[in-house]
């Protein structure tokens, strides 16, 4: 074996090891490599219970470089829990505006108002008080209580089952809820003292180097002479996931509708469902064609002096993907049943979903710079 370079004849042995023996490894690997790797992150710099809090909130299903500029931007206009707990929707929607997922933000909200009430305005340093609180899951209780507490409970997301699945290279399906119960009580296990750390080097190494996709840098990686995946060779198959339902898809028409005032009219989504409770454009189920257009245009009362096709856009969410089209329409007043908002309004005061991004810019190029306070019905 002395021909044989040290990495690979570790690697070989882990094959033999059990799983224990290799998870006891994790900690003192993974600690070492995060002192000297980990990213400089405006959420690391003071990490208090609110400040981490809202940044997990944020970094649901969203990329860290997307929620930067938001995190900032959040934390300087509602820099304490009283703060969240007060703010006005229309603020707190246009915060947030472009991150998706709404709901996120109102449970923020909800569980600052919970801890105001409960708490007195301090987030709970107990696991499971945090666990109560509206929108926050197992996962973001673990990673608010380790990181701002140094409570020793682990933190399993995504990151840490690809990292877990691939160094035992491990073929269960990690979207199934028991091997997940399972991964956390085995990071439980071998929990440092620094379980804020742990917590954060497993999702850094899932972030940086454990690539998803089927890309790992195994090279590089810290637990390469420990990882039977890298051993082995399936580290880049890895993890099992099953596949996912194909996403319902669903057509819409959508109406730009226009003031003789330059103002642009807006209604809101029903309080339940898909961006419940969220601004939106006016629209119709299906393709319509101008024919077609036209009669919901005289349904809804409107009076309209040109009608032109506008631009087709698509959005994709987790379970449905929708397909629209537009018709921009020059309106000749405006009625009840919309509200109507000048270019500055949307600017300012209006949080459109991410959905109509592709229209944002027609809205407010057609839009007036201010007007009146717009009508409501």
């Amino acid at each position: 074996m002395q021909n044989v370079p040290e990495t690979i004849w570790t690697a070989e042995r882990c094959v033999y090891m059990d799983d224990q023996e290799i998870l006891a490894q994790l900690p003192p690997r993974l600690l070492s490599w995060y002192a000297g790797s980990a990213r400089v992150l405006p959420w690391r710099e003071e990490p208090t219970p609110y400040r981490v809090w809202v940044s997990e909130i944020m970094l649901q299903q969203t990329r860290v470089e997307a929620v930067k500029p938001y995190y900032e931007r959040f934390l300087n206009a509602l820099p304490t829990v009283e703060a969240l707990a007060q703010a006005p929707e229309e603020l707190l929607l246009k915060l947030w505006e472009g991150l998706g997922y709404y709901n996120r933000v109102r449970n923020l909200q909800k569980g600052a108002q919970v801890v105001m009430e409960r708490y007195g305005g301090k987030v709970p340093a107990s696991f499971e008080e945090l666990r109560s609180l509206p929108g926050v899951g197992d996962y973001t209780a673990g990673a608010v209580a380790s990181i701002a507490f140094g409570i020793p409970v682990p933190a399993v997301d995504g990151n840490v089952l690809r990292v877990v699945s691939r160094v035992l290279s491990r073929r269960d399906n990690i979207l199934d809820p028991k091997v997940k119960r399972r991964v956390e009580e085995e990071i439980r296990a071998i929990l440092p003292s620094q379980a804020g750390d742990f917590n954060q080097s497993l999702m850094e190494l899932g972030a940086l180097i454990c690539l998803p996709g089927g890309a790992p840098k195994c090279l590089l990686c810290p637990l390469r002479e420990v990882c039977r995946g890298f051993a082995q060779g399936t580290a880049p198959e890895l993890p099992v996931k099953t596949k996912p339902k194909p996403r319902r898809r669903e057509e819409r028409t959508l109406f730009l509708l226009f003031s003789p005032q330059g103002r642009a009219a807006l209604q809101k989504r029903p309080e339940t469902g898909l961006l419940a409770g969220l601004w939106e454009l006016p629209a119709g189920e299906g393709t319509l064609s101008r024919q077609e257009a036209e009669k919901w245009l005289f349904a809804q009362g409107l009076e309209w002096e040109r009608l032109e096709p506008g631009p087709k856009a698509r959005h994709i969410f987790s379970h449905v993907q929708w397909e629209m089209t537009s018709w921009v329409v020059r309106v000749r007043g405006e009625i009840p049943g919309f509200v109507w908002a000048s270019g500055e309004q949307l600017r300012r005061d209006y949080a459109l979903p991410s959905a109509f991004k592709a229209y944002v810019p027609l809205l407010r190029e057609n839009g007036t710079k201010e007007g009146p306070q717009e009508e409501t019905s």
